[in-house]
């Protein structure tokens, strides 16, 4: 009795060796990735903690002798300078508009893609095709084919119902790259929501549809629902890209006209100025921004996941 006592049992004694064998077998499970994060970390966190540090600092390119220490004092500035306010809102403004337009005319084409028809199949990859598209390709797409007063499509087509001949870009600058970025933009939310569309309970629709609901009673309490998620996501991941947006704003306005946002802004100010410490905290501002849109876009992720995990 006393042996068997004083012996220790043989779960105990590998219990007791597999917290070390655990953490080696995580190690040489991870190990094959260290290379990827270290190359990670090079090149995309080590140039934005100097961009932080620059961004501390009164630091004209063209003086560089003459840096110095001025802590927040370019955050300060670019808060409060008239110019750097009006293309925060300049930001602001362009991002709602863009994602406001592009999430409804891409939900009208996720419902028109969701009923079965002749070609559904050719009329998607069309309607995809403008996502593709490079984005300094697209903005010289709109600005000289379909914007130029002189042989622009649109003109042409007011020519032939005997219409005006307006210059789009002067008279609605900021419409105008508002525009083109909604073109390329609804793809990408209406292949979202189309996903969203096709992940409904169709067991419900079609006991909703035998207790005798109509299509707009299917919609307003079953399908738009279902697509909050959906929605909320197309809205995050748009403005995520769309604060950051550049090409337009540079290839159809150059920035001028009252269009130039907030990245515009920072490059106006680094290879124009030669403002290296206003247009790094500039920069910062935008990168916080994108952040806290990021952090919201991926607890929806993280929800659309638990929800699908339940759900099967």
């Amino acid at each position: 009795m006393t042996a068997t006592t004083m012996a220790p049992p043989a779960t105990e004694t590998v219990r007791t060796a597999d917290p070390s064998k655990a953490r080696l077998r995580a190690w040489a499970t991870r190990a094959p990735l260290l290379p990827a994060l270290i190359f990670m970390i090079v090149v995309t966190q080590l140039p934005f903690v100097a961009t932080v540090v620059i961004s501390f600092f009164d630091w004209n390119s063209l003086y560089p002798k003459a840096r110095h220490f001025t802590g927040v004092d370019n955050y300060k500035a670019v808060l409060t300078d008239a110019d750097l306010r009006h293309s925060v809102w300049t930001t602001v403004l362009l991002t709602v508009t863009v994602v406001l337009v592009s999430l409804v005319l891409g939900l009208l084409l996720a419902l028109l893609l969701d009923r079965r028809f002749k070609g559904r199949g050719v009329v998607r990859t069309l309607l995809i095709a403008p996502f593709l598209v490079v984005p300094v390709a697209a903005a010289l797409l709109w600005k000289h084919v379909l914007y130029n007063p002189e042989y622009g499509l649109l003109n042409g087509l007011l020519h032939y119902v005997g219409g005006p001949q307006p210059d789009w870009i002067s008279n609605t600058p900021l419409l105008a790259v508002e525009a083109s970025l909604v073109w390329q933009w609804t793809p990408f939310m209406m292949l979202i929501l189309l996903a969203g569309l096709q992940s409904r309970d169709q067991q419900q629709m079609e006991a909703a549809r035998v207790d005798g609901a109509s299509d707009w009673q299917i919609f307003r309490y079953l399908t738009l629902p279902h697509l909050r998620r959906y929605l909320e996501l197309g809205a995050l991941l748009g403005s995520i890209y769309i604060v950051q947006n550049f090409d337009a704003v540079f290839t159809i306005t150059s920035g001028g006209l009252g269009t130039a946002n907030l990245p515009y802004t920072v490059y106006q100010s680094f290879y124009q100025a030669h403002e290296n410490g206003l247009a790094s905290a500039a920069g910062v501002l935008v990168v916080i921004g994108s952040i806290i849109i990021a952090t919201f876009a991926l607890r929806v992720v993280s929800s659309l996941f638990r929800e699908e995990v339940g759900r099967a």
